[in-house]
């Protein structure tokens, strides 16, 4: 007689947030008159049409993987637990230029999390709030009891210098955080997709295989097609937002705080009027700064809000992602 047996599963748990965020910037402060020569610019078009006054990159023997760790060795601190305690390690980056290994591999081992499951994400400026509706997920249904997600971008190693299209944007950091069970909800539903129709919006120069052939292309930089990215942002991204926040039960004035990408400051105001964001809530602007940090740019602006006091545990926090691909997501989440 043959016996047919029932699966088990993991035994879910009602709810995840957000336990602790740590950040690393770039070492190197880089202001808008050290960029403009080889584009032909000039500080006040730079700030007039992204806001942007500095920004953040690292030197030379520093890589993605490096800020990564330090963001993660933070935020672990601040969640009182160590590497071992984490059950996946997911790294979301576009700049750490090995196809393999995985790059969350080689940082668990680093943080003591083996054996962690890890692997990377590549959602350019996405990444992060893609990261976090993953370990979400994977926090509720029972397969991991904390997931540590990490945005790290060494940006300054895809600009090509004499580029106006995006280069003058760019930053490094990383940003990470630590997600846990909860006693109550502290991660709203995931608002995400993509539209591969506009992946020449945002664009590598050309692929690594093309750069095998010849050797005279040099390395792969990045392009953007502004204008249209920026129609894009400003108008199309706000009904992804909107969408997360009745995802989540909540009114534009629940929100306590707003997280966007860090693309520009234009993008950012567009985004908080269009959603009708009352005045209190505090926006985040560390672009200004730090400049565009891709996939680290919403873990550390959070961070910063988080470190500065303008921000406080438990406020209610819109954060959405967008970027190459093109790529979004947005969830709102309880700030730790």
């Amino acid at each position: 007689m043959t016996v047919r047996r029932t699966l088990r599963q993991a035994e879910p748990v009602a709810h995840s947030r957000i336990l602790a965020i740590g950040g690393e910037r770039g070492a190197r402060v880089v202001p808008n008159d050290e960029i403009v020569g080889p584009i032909d610019s000039s500080d006040e078009w730079i700030r007039q049409r992204t806001g942007i006054v500095t920004r953040r990159r690292a030197t030379d023997d520093v890589d993605a993987l490096d800020l990564a760790e330090a963001a993660a060795r933070t935020a672990l601190d601040r969640a009182g637990l160590t590497g071992a305690d984490i059950d996946v390690v997911i790294l979301s980056t576009i700049t750490y230029f090995h196809q393999t290994p995985a790059g969350a591999a080689i940082l668990a081992e680093r943080l003591g999390a083996t054996p962690a499951a890890a692997y990377d994400v590549s959602a350019a400026c996405a990444g992060y709030a893609y990261g976090i509706g993953q370990a979400d997920a994977l926090v509720r249904s029972g397969t991991a009891r904390h997931v540590l997600v990490i945005g790290a971008e060494k940006m300054s190693d895809v600009v090509d210098p004499t580029d106006r299209s995006i280069s003058f944007l760019l930053g490094d950091g990383a940003g990470a955080a630590v997600v846990g069970p909860s006693d109550t909800p502290g991660i709203g539903p995931t608002v995400w997709g993509s539209d591969g129709s506009k992946a020449q919006s945002i664009r590598q120069t050309h692929s690594l295989a093309e750069l095998a052939r010849d050797p005279s292309l040099g390395m792969p930089t990045l392009r953007q097609d502004g204008p249209s990215v920026f129609r894009w942002a400003s108008f199309q991204m706000a009904p992804v937002a909107a969408k997360a926040m009745a995802e989540a039960g909540v009114e534009p004035d629940d929100v306590q705080v707003f997280v966007p990408h860090q693309a520009n400051v234009r993008i950012i105001d567009q985004l908080a009027t269009q959603l009708g964001l009352p005045e209190s809530v505090v926006v985040a602007r560390d672009i200004v700064d730090t400049g565009n940090t891709s996939a680290a740019s919403i873990p550390l602006a959070t961070e910063r809000l988080l470190a500065e006091g303008r921000a406080s545990s438990g406020d209610i926090a819109l954060q959405i992602g967008f970027g190459a691909g093109l790529v979004y997501a947005a969830q709102v989440v309880v700030l730790p």
